[in-house]
């Protein structure tokens, strides 16, 4: 599919399926109403069952406002304003209606229209209207598209006859609510989505995947499994971690930690506020001055709470002379960044408002790119297989040359900077796709992009070229000739956010985390009251091997606290009654594998080890 549709649609996937693709589009309306070549040209179909999706809704409730149908990835939406609400329960009524107008459609009929003419149609359609000026505006051509009864303002992208659309197969999926043009201040209206394939299996199969990630839903497990937790007075957006979601988190941080130190990475730490100054330097606050959070002080000096770290690193880096022979200075920092997204977007860990990023920031010459890029990759390949057995595909971010404005520095600079970058990847034997228009204001970026269980994508680490920043900020060392010699800096995030891919790792693995990640590794669980005391000991025997142990005391009957073990999902667990007491043996259990009989106690601990050691 066209990128810059991508872009657009991506607070549908991101909200409702938990996709994750690039961030921070900006919507264009006429694009909504363009069909972009879908690869497998399944775009028409989706379009034109938005306009019969339309067409039910507004011989159902006469007198409902149109805004816009665009296709999407995997389907379709429409938005209307309802004079009254309607609910999910009317989905199968509408669908119905869809089947009944789709007997009497044939093609779809393209025609040009005058400003009158489209004034004279759209009148009473606020939205339609409002597109209609606007398109005027800008000089484009206004089209209508008519089938059966229905017309539509489109720009077209249709199936050729709208009863092929009865060999596939759509189905309509939920209502949500949805701000005209995505702002806060206009008004909310009325999403209906659907989805459609080439076939009713394929449909059928989606359903399924859906379904599952229903029950892997990480808003769900989350709370279930006690990870995290929103309060209404602390805010949307800012979630708060539990001891256990803090474990996961700090675990998944000590392993980048681990893979950057012996690479020669160093820790640095940073303020979470700036001074207006510094992002006016870096460019970030002409760029992004209304996502930034702003703080004034009493004096009347102006401050932001930081979106990123990069600026600041670059004042660490400023501190001295450095020689070329220093080179590369390379920091590290785990911090959290701070986001104004609109509260419509913020969908649990997946977009929120405080943003902890595991960041780093290389300064090296030209020369070196190439050497501290594979360091980077080699750490991303390492985190990725451990953690998670991911695979990653591979996604080269480059600038939009026909949007120049929207970037820091010369067509020159980021032409060798990008060229780099497809160096590099070509040089590792891996195919990147490109993508125009996806790049950093200050550079181009190789995104890593991963598949989880149910197959879906999402955007985790990223390396980002950066000639910019260097040079709005002065940053050179002394090369070999005792001359200023100006360097260039890499931006390098692991996991990227780490309120992200806890989200990602959750669903995932469904809540079952691997051993060297679940918050309780072993739940030690006495049959009665008489075994409680030998139960005691073996929690202190695992625990004084590192290993997480919790005794599920007798309060509650066996069979209860049996239960309540395999719903927090911990990968074993050991069952203490008469047999094993008296034999000085645990009954072990695993989540995986059910019952695996009774062993010494330090022969079991031996073997958790050396699974936990292997990130297992």
């Amino acid at each position: 599919m066209n990128i810059s549709l991508i872009s657009i649609i991506v607070k549908y996937l991101e909200n409702t399926y938990n996709y994750s693709i690039a961030e921070n589009a900006k919507i264009s309306y006429h694009v909504l109403y363009g069909m972009a070549q879908n690869p497998n040209n399944l775009s028409p179909l989706r379009h034109s069952l938005a306009h019969l999706l339309a067409a039910a809704v507004t011989k159902l409730w006469p007198g409902t406002k149109r805004a816009i149908g665009p296709a999407v990835e995997n389907g379709f939406y429409y938005d209307f304003e309802f004079k009254k609400p309607i609910s999910n329960a009317d989905l199968p009524m509408i669908e119905k209606k869809m089947l009944e107008i789709l007997s009497t459609w044939g093609e779809f009929k393209r025609e040009e229209i005058t400003l009158p003419r489209a004034r004279e149609l759209f009148g009473n359609e606020p939205y339609k209207k409002e597109l209609v000026e606007e398109f005027h505006e800008k000089g484009e051509v206004l089209t209508t598209y008519t089938s059966g009864s229905y017309t539509d303002l489109c720009a077209g992208g249709h199936v050729e006859n709208a009863r092929d659309i009865n060999s596939h197969g759509f189905a309509l999926t939920k209502i949500a609510g949805a701000y005209w043009r995505g702002s806060a201040e206009n008004p909310m209206l009325t999403r209906i989505y659907g989805l459609a394939f080439e076939n009713k299996e394929d449909l059928d199969a989606h359903l399924k995947m859906l379904a599952e990630a229903e029950k892997r839903d990480h808003r769900k497990l989350g709370k279930e499994l006690d990870l995290f937790v929103f309060s209404d007075l602390v805010g949307a957006g800012l979630p708060l971690f539990t001891p256990k979601g803090t474990l996961i988190r700090n675990l998944l941080d000590e392993y980048v930690w681990k893979l950057r130190k012996v690479r020669g990475y160093e820790q640095v730490d940073i303020p979470h506020l700036t001074k207006k100054d510094l992002y006016e330097t870096s460019g970030h606050w002409q760029k992004f001055g209304e996502e930034l959070f702003k703080v004034s002080t009493r004096e009347g000096h102006e401050f932001a709470m930081k979106p990123m770290n990069c600026p600041h690193h670059t004042q660490i880096y400023k501190r001295k002379n450095w020689s070329y022979r220093q080179l590369p200075q390379r920091y590290a920092s785990t911090t959290k960044v701070y986001r104004d997204e609109q509260t419509g977007e913020l969908s649990g860990l997946t977009r929120v408002r405080a943003i902890t990023q595991d960041d780093a920031h290389v300064f090296c010459r030209f020369s070196q790119v190439k050497e501290e890029i594979e360091k980077i990759w080699d750490i991303v390949d390492e985190f990725y297989a451990k953690t998670a057995g991911f695979s990653l595909d591979v996604r080269l971010s480059l600038h939009d040359p026909k949007q120049p404005e929207k970037y820091l520095g010369g067509k020159d600079v980021w032409e060798r900077a990008e060229n780099e970058l497809r160096s590099i990847v070509s040089g590792k034997g891996v195919h990147a796709t490109e993508v125009a228009g996806e790049a950093a204001f200050y550079g181009p970026k190789i995104d890593f992009v991963a598949h989880d269980s149910l197959g879906r994508e999402w955007q985790v680490a990223t390396i980002q070229l950066d000639m910019n920043l260097p040079e709005r900020f002065d940053l050179y060392c002394i090369n070999e000739k005792s001359e200023e010699e100006r360097i260039v800096m890499l931006h390098a995030a692991i996991m990227g956010s780490l309120e992200r891919f806890l989200a990602t790792l959750i669903e995932h693995y469904g809540g079952a985390f691997p051993l060297w990640l679940s918050p309780v590794q072993v739940a030690v669980i006495p049959v009665g009251e008489a075994h409680e005391e030998y139960a005691k000991e073996i929690v202190r025997k695992l625990r004084s091997a590192d290993i997480r142990a919790e005794l599920k005391a007798s309060g509650e009957t066996l069979g209860k606290r049996i239960r309540a073990t395999k719903l927090e999902k911990t990968p074993y667990f050991l069952v203490l009654g008469d047999k094993e007491k008296d034999a000085d043996l645990v009954m072990v259990e695993s989540r995986g594998d059910g019952q695996l009989g009774t062993e010494k106690i330090d022969a079991f601990i031996q073997k958790l080890v050396a699974k936990i050691i292997e990130k297992k």
